[in-house]
């Protein structure tokens, strides 16, 4: 069997963003900027071909008739045409550029939600890093669509083509013999695009992974150093950059490629050939220095921008793979499914039913068999076994966190999978082994769940889950900054904090993964106290290796390889002596 849908993503066809898709779904919604745009482009490309046609009424009307009014109203037309040209191309800028950067941000912030909407399982799966890097860095291209670089590309093409037309009109056959050179350099850059479009996709998934283990190392460095794996963290890491450089390497060469044909072709055959045949054409009487002047000046504003649009395909194709990742992600299927999960829950009793229960996180591999029991409102269930055995994948399908592959799980009579998960997690509480805390104040990490409780509700918290104990000896109290993962805190610390943090939210099913396995003797037994207070009144799953602490569980199960092989309360299973006596006896022994 299978749970849900953790693979459907790795096996299914990766989505390919098409110029047509992205003209749709990105650049028509924002057509009023393009057009816009497009505008000012023609505008300033226009004002830009001012010079090589006054050029030539410099050389063949203004110079030969000494003619010095007629010269400085030449040169005011120019510089008129430049200042336009100017400002125009700063227009250009500012508003596109900005509405680019918006419309980054406002991508991020979506695929940031579609983020946190994935399953566990996808997160199981992928390294938070390259998740960062993928939310951060993929939709950069973005700016090439909607910011000057499609824009600039359909100007270049405007300017190109009015270019052969005012080239045409100069000299037929002189334009005719441009146009092979580059329409061979065309061919050359479109196969190009075609070859680096999957090397660009390829780079992005090489980069977030190179960032995920990154993260990885910077997050472990205490880890790293008290083991002195310095020196293995870093061939990893190099490892990774070398990757990264190779794959940089096959698109350098592509664009090198398109560089040196830009060379060999426009600026060589092209221009070298030109010269030749204009110098003859002038020698020969048919073609004055004004035209000549001219055509060269108009070719330079054709080949100028055919070359400007070989790199700007370069970085649209960029775009377009980092879109692809983009999309990849987007259409990842979510968490919860609103045409099913249509149950709102307005109110909970914590009536939790386990039928006949599997689950598997890979295909045909369960390790939870026929799970069968029920947890009452208001009644704690125990979670004992050894490691791996199951208990925190029944907590999660507790929690909603996992879907079952067979069986059901009903929460107050209603299938788990048919409720809506927000209203559901209203009600849940989860103090996990590793408890992971924000950086900022403790205070702020308290009010987590619940921003807006009042300060009363917050010190309640506080002084139940003895987080007073030690933030009385602070000098900014509970306005302490514990850092990235809380670690000025000690580990009993961040524990209590994270019980506190429970409290605050007054949830009526609170799952409890070891939240006393981090704690000292003296702290153990102060949290032991407040946890039975938060118990009460509450459906309540305890994952526990210390078994001391569940004595007064109102049942206990006993997890071996995903299967239930014992149930009772604490003084049943003694009386049994099955395997809840042996684990219990062993550990009063120590």
């Amino acid at each position: 069997m299978r749970s849900y849908q953790q693979t459907t993503t790795s096996t299914s066809k990766k989505p390919k963003i098409t110029i047509r898709k992205a003209f749709t779904t990105i650049i028509w919604p924002k057509r009023n900027l393009v057009f816009l745009g497009l505008l000012l482009i023609i505008i300033n490309r226009i004002s830009g071909l001012i010079l090589p046609w006054k050029s030539k009424s410099l050389l063949d009307e203004v110079v030969p008739s000494r003619d010095v009014s007629q010269l400085y109203e030449l040169v005011i037309i120019v510089s008129l045409a430049i200042l336009v040209q100017a400002s125009s191309s700063f227009l250009l800028t500012r508003i596109l550029s900005v509405q680019a950067q918006y419309l980054i941000a406002q991508l991020r912030a979506d695929v940031q939600k579609k983020v946190l909407s994935l399953p566990i399982s996808f997160f199981d799966n992928t390294k938070s890093g390259a998740l960062v890097s993928r939310i951060m860095n993929d939709v950069e291209g973005v700016r090439n669509l909607i910011g000057t670089g499609l824009v600039q590309l359909i100007g270049g093409i405007f300017t190109a083509v009015v270019s052969v037309i005012l080239l045409i009109r100069i000299h037929l056959w002189m334009t005719l013999f441009v146009l092979i050179p580059i329409t061979l350099f065309g061919f050359i850059a479109l196969k190009a695009f075609t070859y680096i479009r999957p090397i660009f996709r390829n780079r992005g998934k090489i980069n977030a992974e190179v960032t995920g283990r990154l993260t990885e190392t910077l997050a472990g460095i205490r880890v790293i150093k008290g083991f002195g794996a310095e020196e293995q963290e870093h061939r990893i890491f190099e490892k990774g950059v070398d990757k990264l450089f190779k794959n940089i390497k096959k698109s350098l060469t592509a664009t090198a490629l398109m560089t040196s044909s830009a060379t060999f072709l426009l600026a060589g055959i092209a221009s070298t050939g030109i010269m030749g045949i204009g110098g003859y054409y002038m020698m020969q009487g048919t073609m004055t220095a004004g035209d000549f002047l001219s055509f060269t000046m108009y070719l330079a504003f054709m080949i100028a921008p055919i070359v400007q649009m070989s790199n700007i395909g370069s970085q649209l194709t960029e775009a377009l793979a980092g879109l692809d990742r983009t999309e990849e992600l987007m259409n990842t299927p979510p968490e919860a499914d609103p045409e099913k999960r249509t149950v709102q829950l307005t109110e909970l009793k914590g009536d939790i039913l386990f039928d006949q229960v599997s689950f598997a996180y890979e295909e045909d591999k369960e390790v939870l068999h026929d799970i069968s029991f029920r947890a009452a409102p208001g009644t704690v269930t125990a979670l004992v076994g050894s490691s791996g055995s199951g208990k925190s994948t029944i907590a999660g399908l507790a929690a909603s966190f996992l879907n079952t592959a067979s069986g059901t799980i009903t929460i107050d009579q209603h299938d788990i999978n048919t409720v809506n998960l927000s209203s559901y997690r209203n009600y849940l509480g989860v103090v996990l082994q590793d408890e992971f805390l924000f950086e900022g104040t403790i205070r702020e990490n308290i009010l987590f769940p619940k921003p807006n409780a009042t300060e009363t509700e917050l010190l309640e918290a506080v002084t139940a889950a003895y987080v007073n104990e030690f933030t009385d000896q602070f000098e900014k109290g509970l306005d302490t900054l514990i850092g990235e993962r809380g670690v000025k805190l000690s580990g009993g610390q961040r524990q209590r904090i994270a019980i506190a943090r429970a409290l605050v939210a007054n949830p009526k099913i609170i799952i409890l993964d070891e939240a006393t396995s981090n704690l000292d003797t003296e702290s153990e037994a102060l949290i032991q106290k407040s946890l039975d207070q938060l118990m009460k009144g509450r459906t309540t799953f305890v994952i526990a290796h210390r078994l001391s602490t569940i004595k007064k569980a109102d049942q206990i199960l006993v997890i071996e390889s995903g299967s239930i092989k014992e149930q009772g309360t604490h003084e049943q299973l003694i009386a049994k002596k099955g395997r809840y006596f042996e684990l219990f006896t062993y550990q009063a022994k120590i």
